[in-house]
């Protein structure tokens, strides 16, 4: 499962002038205009913008998390309007190899796409190798975006309290080891894990140099969960799960899938009981 390009991959296909479309999802959780500044600033020639919260998420509710996945066919409306269609090869950077890039990542595969990669190194890498940027916004002829949705890669809060009770499935929390202890939240109203989670941080898929790690090593990373057993990965609002979603599926587990509500989904029903401390 290829799913990484480097830069220098990149630029050479820029060069040989191979039809993609590059998407810039750089954000910035605590100050949210952020990304499309940079973006507005300089980005990768040909590279076209789609922000966390109003593309890649619908407004939060009551209940959904902080980042309920967008409506489908709003979504796919704005791919069409990028000049993107099922067909199209799409690159996907962040500034590094962040989370964001991740999310954007993992809804075009539940869109039902299948040529879509992430920058390796993100922006930072292609600036370090002094490749050029540039302020111009492309505009791509409107295409049409039909959706085939894999619905089976989306577990529920309902699906997710029943299957953690009967040991049906496991579920992960991506999070910082701070936050699933419940030492520290910066972002909800309660700090700790849903009950039964086991952890594992999103950033450790990633090399110290902060590259993806191959697949000999995430298999080693996830050792200890059993290949055929369902995995379900969690985070706040479903953003920094979607790493661990790929690692896992490039270290050869088939059934997983996204809480997209995640922590921040579970807290908002009062009858939900929190855990603090290892499970």
């Amino acid at each position: 499962m290829a799913f990484t390009v480097t830069a220098e991959e990149l630029k050479n296909e820029l060069e040989q002038g191979t039809n993609v479309v590059i998407i810039d999802v750089r954000f910035d959780l605590q100050e949210p205009e952020a990304g499309r500044r940079w973006y507005k600033e300089e980005h990768l020639p040909g590279a076209v913008y789609l922000d966390l919260n109003k593309d890649l998420s619908s407004k939060p509710v009551k209940h959904g998390g902080n980042h309920p996945l967008p409506d489908e066919g709003r979504f796919a409306k704005r791919l069409g309007d990028l000049g993107i269609d099922r067909e199209t090869k799409v690159i996907i950077y962040d500034q590094k190899n962040d989370m964001y890039a991740s999310r954007c990542w993992w809804l075009l595969y539940y869109m039902g796409h299948e040529e879509m990669y992430i920058l390796e190194g993100g922006f930072s890498r292609w600036k370090e190798l002094g490749y050029e940027t540039t302020e111009q916004v492309p505009h791509y002829p409107q295409k049409q975006y039909n959706a085939s949705v894999r619905p089976e890669l989306v577990a529920t809060m309902e699906e997710v309290k029943e299957k953690i009770r009967n040991k049906r499935a496991i579920l992960i929390d991506s999070r910082s080891k701070e936050r699933y202890l419940g030492l520290e939240e910066p972002l909800y109203e309660k700090a700790g894990h849903i009950p039964g989670a086991k952890h594992y941080f999103w950033k450790d898929v990633f090399t110290e140099g902060g590259k993806w790690k191959d697949p000999s090593e995430l298999e080693k990373h996830f050792q200890t969960l059993p290949k055929g057993e369902e995995i379900i990965v969690s985070c706040g609002s479903g953003v920094s799960a979607c790493p661990n979603f790929i690692a896992l599926k490039l270290a050869g587990y088939e059934k997983v899938k996204l809480y997209p509500g995640s922590f921040s989904d579970w807290i908002s029903y009062e009858e939900n009981e929190v855990a603090t401390g290892e499970e």
